[in-house]
């Protein structure tokens, strides 16, 4: 079967009207494209007859376009002499992130000084609001704070934060002095974030004593703590105060977890401060530095669940303009816009949101809790009290919420949604479809996006005014030069052919190296073909125009010579009543080489009896042939998975095969990866 069957025809068709009103539309009007196919070559691959390339026009166009604010105007959008690996872009610019996203929203003449920048919801049900004035304020005690204790230019300061609105004042802060913020996910224990910590070697981390999750007060300083003694370079550390605990000076720098009392805070004099001791006494009016526009703004990290964490080095004008861009024409905002997109500050969409969304003085929707948490409809809540009109979630995020039932979503009023948007693996047709129409009505259109860590934003998105269908992301975001190539390095995007998803330009965005250095870099990314990004997908077109992923392609199965991703076959399981999520891995096999084994999660109202298993193991065989029918279907409560809801299939794996899962500290439910041990 082919793996585009289900999603052959279109689910989703703008309204004329609305479509025509799109910022995307905008654009096109302005500079006389017809359509999207035009706009696609205009953007992305070039004019036939035009020398100028598509993505250095479209690079060029949109800074005044989009209203960005150099300091100093660039000499050129770029230089490529180096190749695509080591492009430089807005050569001889200077432009600081803050001053885009903050400063200038915040003085005494501007529109935006009074409108809300963050709209902030803790799990117990606090509610706090930050306008851009009060943002500017904060970000300067921040960066004052910063150069107090000597912070340079180019130096590395520590975000070990939980969602609190605190998180864009330091993020900003940074930015203004031109150090470098390296945020660390909240949920990673000591190990996951001694790593970062002695990888980044910060002088300054941000921490703060703890947070709410399911009811629980999670610490957090114990954790630094404990990472920073065994990573060193950490002098200073400021501690938020979320949860109330009392700095324990009796018994400084325990370091352990499970260091002091619930209601006290492990903590060493003379390394350690208080918010309110360290930020607040702070002066206002610092202002952002002008700033190279490749000097380096963000060191984020790959999540961690595979391999070797990469520390992917980011510049200035790099995520101002593609986060910016993406915002502006893949979410089409408005400045009456609320954006909600589940993350943690931690993972790429967190920056992302936050740098899309202030560019233009609009509003973000902060979260700190959990999806379910006190109960199943706390995404609908929030959606209805706070008015959010663009929500984004990951795909297994829907299928954990759609096992719930339609009731849950439809005892509130979502009316002001206008888009959805998803990211983070590829979707199962019957829980899009479920999001599209269950909690969109059938009238917002999912921007299901692609792209990663390593260029703060998306290869692959639907523009709003497109049609759509099931699981579809659309096609090339604008100015991204993507392809799909063979073995071989050949296109095969125009044949429908599936292949490995490319870069055959670069853009602003792209890492400009890895912070471990360029041999790891050119190894991860250009190594396999010349002069192509391998991005490590399986993607494919269809005959429609329509691009699809199918999975990363180092996750693919390979079973008696033929491959298929496990994706695909997750995605038949899936359609089956009695299944909400499933798994699929790969075990050796002596005659086919590797067999598959199917985790299940069911819907609570079905009964896990070997009928059933042998329904769906027969299920898996009709749809992709019989090599592929799982050697075993295993049903399991729940899947080990990150904090931002993707299912960590190498402890799946590991599990499976009785081997040490390696790393657990990104892995919120650890609990699972026993249960998934015990049934071997």
């Amino acid at each position: 079967m082919d793996p585009l069957d289900d999603c052959a025809e279109i689910a989703y068709r703008p309204d004329p009207e609305t479509a025509a009103k799109t910022n995307v539309r905008a654009f096109m009007r302005e500079y006389g494209i017809d359509d999207y196919d035009e706009l696609i070559d205009r953007t992305c691959y070039g004019i036939d007859g035009v020398e100028e390339s598509g993505v250095e026009w479209f690079w060029d166009e949109i800074v005044d376009y989009l209203g960005i604010e150099f300091d100093e105007p660039y000499d050129a959008v770029r230089d490529d002499t180096d190749g695509p690996q080591f492009s430089d872009w807005y050569v001889g610019g200077e432009l600081n992130v803050a001053h885009n996203v903050c400063d200038r929203h915040a003085t005494p003449d501007a529109p935006n000084r009074n409108r809300v920048a963050v709209v902030w919801e803790g799990e117990p049900g606090d509610v706090r609001e930050l306008t851009y004035h009060e943002l500017a304020r904060e970000s300067d005690r921040v960066a004052a704070y910063l150069e107090s204790v000597g912070t340079d230019p180019g130096d590395t300061v520590g975000l070990y934060m939980p969602m609190v609105p605190e998180v864009v004042s330091i993020l900003y802060g940074c930015f203004k002095v031109g150090a470098i913020a390296v945020p660390i996910f909240s949920g990673f224990g000591t190990e996951a974030t001694a790593t970062r910590i002695a990888d980044a070697e910060p002088a300054v981390l941000f921490t703060a004593d703890g947070f709410h999750r399911r009811g629980s007060s999670v610490t957090l300083k114990d954790t630094a703590d404990a990472a920073i003694e065994a990573a060193g370079h950490v002098e200073h550390v400021v501690v938020y105060d979320r949860l109330g605990r009392t700095p324990d000076t009796e018994t400084p720098n325990e370091g352990a977890p499970d260091a002091g009392a619930l209601d006290t805070v492990p903590w060493t004099d003379g390394r350690d401060e208080t918010w309110a001791a360290a930020i607040d006494s702070q002066p206002v009016g610092h202002g952002a530095e002008p700033l190279p526009a490749d000097h380096e703004s963000l060191l984020l990290y790959s999540s961690g669940t595979t391999g070797e964490p990469k520390g992917i080095v980011h510049t200035h004008a790099g995520v101002l303009l593609q986060c910016s861009k993406e915002i502006h024409f893949g979410f089409d905002h408005r400045p009456s816009d609320r954006f909600f997109w589940v993350s943690d500050i931690g993972w790429m969409m967190g920056p992302w949101m936050l740098i899309g969304n202030h560019a233009f003085g609009g509003t973000v929707v902060l979260y700190e809790g959990a999806p379910d948490y006190p109960d199943p409809d706390r995404f609908w809540e929030l959606i209805e009290t706070h008015g959010v009109t663009t929500f984004g979630v990951s795909p297994t995020a829907i299928r954990a919420l759609r096992e719930h039932g339609d009731d849950w979503v439809n005892r509130h009023d979502l009316s002001s949604l206008r888009l959805l948007g998803a990211t983070g693996e590829p979707w199962d047709p019957e829980s899009w479809r479920w999001f599209h129409e269950t909690v969109g009505n059938g009238e917002c259109p999912i921007i299901n996006i692609s792209g990663g860590t390593e260029i703060c934003g998306c290869f692959l998105m639907p523009m709003p005014d497109q049609p759509l269908k099931p699981c579809t992301l659309g096609g090339p975001g604008l100015g991204m030069c993507v392809d799909v190539v063979d073995e071989t390095g050949e296109s095969v995007r125009e044949a429908g052919e599936r292949g490995y998803l490319v870069a055959r330009d670069s853009c602003p965005s792209m890492t400009k190296s890895l912070w471990s250095g360029d041999d790891r870099y050119l190894a991860e990314y250009w190594s396999r073909w010349e002069d192509l990004w391998n991005h490590g997908d399986f993607a494919q077109v269809d005959a429609d125009g329509f691009w699809f992923l199918h999975g990363r392609a180092d996750d693919t199965l390979n079973v008696a010579g033929r491959t298929v991703g496990p994706a695909e076959i997750e995605g038949v399981l899936v359609e089956h009543p009695a299944v909400t999520q499933a798994a699929a891995i790969g075990v050796p096999d002596e005659t086919t080489g590797t067999a598959v084994v199917c985790y299940v999660i069911l819907d609570p109202d079905a009964e896990p009896t070997d009928a059933l298993r042998s329904e769906l193991r027969a299920l898996v065989g009709e749809q992709h042939g019989k090599p592929f029918r799982p050697r075993a279907i295993r049903f399991v409560p729940e899947f080990p998975e990150t904090q931002s809801g993707k299912v960590v299939r190498r402890a799946i794996a590991a599990a499976h095969r009785g081997e040490d899962p390696g790393d657990r500290s990104s892995i919120e439910n650890p609990e699972a990866i026993v249960r998934i041990r015990e049934l071997q």
